[in-house]
């Protein structure tokens, strides 16, 4: 009767370890499918995303350039970003008129005067090819900057117009660290190395050189502003001192020139109807990377954060 128990345990036990690998093997080959289906997929939609970059640009169109968010180096309004859309829709031999559609609060003042210089070599080099600006929700400083640069400028009667100034901000945490009895401990190898620093008290003389600079950069983005709409500017003290208007209003002032829409500019002013998108964009490849960095980021600051605790 023992002898008999023991075949059945081992019977019992070779069964199960067979059971077990059974499964392990299915659970290897679940994942390994699942991981075949997500890199097809991925290069599925890397090749749907590289033809969606394909233009059809057979026929005579309206191209199309849009400036939307923040303008700064590293988003989707970055300079290199919108430069090179405009290059590339100037140099289409179909191109009819360049139409930029901008809905930015600004931004860098570097980055809209590259994007201006450019859209000023453009237009000399094709005298032929007009440019618009079309305004939608906000067209706010940097974002005003590069929309001078066109021929005309169209908004919606409550679009947010304007802007024509610069700011620096910061904080200043002196008094905060009186209280706490915190003590700045800095050093420096030129006298205003710290320049503009929050935790020490406001320099008089630094305040003044930061000021020249912001006037500095002001008249210059005031004088790009009447280079580009000219005789139709109504000048007052109100006009380049920061304010926003409705786009109703910047008509009246000569910081737009009309109403209107992408449609309406490309099927009454352009002519041409057909309208093909030049914006430079994020493809797949980018997206994925950004997820995959902040992910991976993520991950690692979660183990390095475990690792810590673990040390304590």
């Amino acid at each position: 009767m023992a002898e008999g128990n023991w075949e059945r345990e081992v019977v019992e036990k070779l069964a199960t370890a067979t059971l077990r690998e059974q499964r392990r093997a299915r659970r290897w080959g679940i994942f390994f499918k699942l991981l075949g289906f997500a890199y097809l997929t991925f290069i599925l939609l890397l090749a749907l995303d590289w033809r969606g970059e394909d233009r059809l640009t057979s026929g005579k169109h309206t191209a199309l350039v849009e400036v939307v968010g923040v303008i700064d180096p590293k988003g989707d309004a970055s300079a290199d970003r919108v430069t090179t859309a405009l290059q590339s829709a100037f140099k289409d031999k179909n191109t009819q008129g360049v139409v930029m559609r901008i809905n930015s609060p600004g931004g860098s003042p570097v980055q809209a005067g590259i994007i201006y210089d450019e859209i000023r070599r453009l237009r000399g080099i094709h005298p032929n090819i007009p440019m618009y600006a079309v305004v939608e929700d906000i067209c706010a400083s940097g974002g005003y900057y590069i929309a001078s640069a066109a021929d005309k400028i169209y908004v919606d009667k409550a679009s947010i117009v304007g802007s024509i100034g610069v700011i620096m901000d910061g904080w200043g945490f002196t008094g905060t660290m009186e209280k706490l009895g915190v003590e700045r401990r800095v050093l420096t190898s030129g006298e205003n190395k710290a320049f503009l620093d929050p935790f020490s008290p406001s320099d008089p003389n630094q305040k003044q050189h930061a000021q020249s600079m912001l006037d500095e950069i002001h008249r210059q983005f005031i004088d790009v502003v009447r280079k580009g709409r000219g005789k139709r500017l109504k000048e007052s003290p109100e006009l380049f001192s920061g304010l926003l208007w409705t786009g109703a209003k910047s008509i009246e002032l000569g910081l737009s020139d009309g109403f209107g829409s992408l449609d309406y500019v490309a099927r009454e002013v352009i002519k041409a109807e057909d309208i093909v998108d030049y914006t430079q964009k994020e493809n797949i490849a980018e997206r994925f990377a950004k997820r995959f960095g902040a992910a991976m980021a993520g991950v690692l600051a979660k183990v390095l954060t475990q690792t810590q605790l673990n040390v304590r």
